[in-house]
């Protein structure tokens, strides 16, 4: 059967189309207060009482650790007391979408002869060419039901002793994996994206996943 795709099933085919390939999108919001040269700052993570047993967590905070040190920071340790606590926080949300979709059918499209083409004297043509065939054709909708996560990420570096914030990130993004250890590796990415950044001003990262 032919069919003709309408605008919201090709909206829908992009939609699923940027899910097939696998990337992390991201909107990013840093404030930050980053006077003189940080980078080689010594810090250290301050967790809850829950987040200190929470492997889940810990996790997390791993992924931090690495871009930390990969920007060139130093971890506390007995000898090297720190000098920024770092402090980060999580969530995951769904939401049911719902869509309208609809698809133009042709409804001659059976190769029989009352359904197939016409013979006019000069050669063979297609109903929607015959001025006396009234038929036209016609659009079938159907509704689907899907959901789509919200992840938000922040991460928070203040200064010690005086607990002061000098850099503040909120990483939001959304797509249809409900996973955060999935995405997360992704989202820590993106709130260091050109460390520190210019202060207020949203951006949007996004991240090919590694297969």
């Amino acid at each position: 059967m032919r069919r003709w795709l309408s605008a919201s099933i090709i909206a829908m085919l992009l939609l699923l189309g940027g899910c097939a390939t696998s990337v992390v999108r991201s909107d990013v919001t840093v404030f930050h207060e980053w006077a003189g040269d940080l980078s080689e700052q010594v810090y250290g993570f301050e967790r809850s009482r829950e987040q200190d047993n929470d492997l889940e967590y810990r996790n997390y905070e791993n992924l931090v650790r690495g871009e930390l040190n990969r920007l060139g920071f130093a971890e506390a340790s007995t000898s090297q007391p720190a000098k920024l606590k770092v402090t980060l926080t999580y969530g995951v949300r769904g939401r049911d979408v719902r869509v309208i979709e609809g698809a133009v059918i042709d409804p001659f499209w059976y190769g029989s002869p009352l359904y197939g083409h016409r013979w006019n004297g000069r050669g063979y043509y297609g109903p929607y060419y015959d001025p006396f065939w009234p038929v036209a054709p016609t659009t079938q909708y159907a509704e689907n039901t899907y959901q789509v996560f919200t992840r938000q990420l922040k991460i928070k570096i203040a200064r010690l002793p005086s607990a002061k914030t000098v850099y503040d990130a909120t990483v939001v993004s959304e797509g249809t994996i409900a996973s955060l250890a999935a995405v997360m590796p992704y989202m820590v990415r993106s709130a260091f994206v050109d460390f520190p950044g210019v202060s207020g001003v949203p951006r949007h990262v996004e991240l090919k996943m590694n297969r």
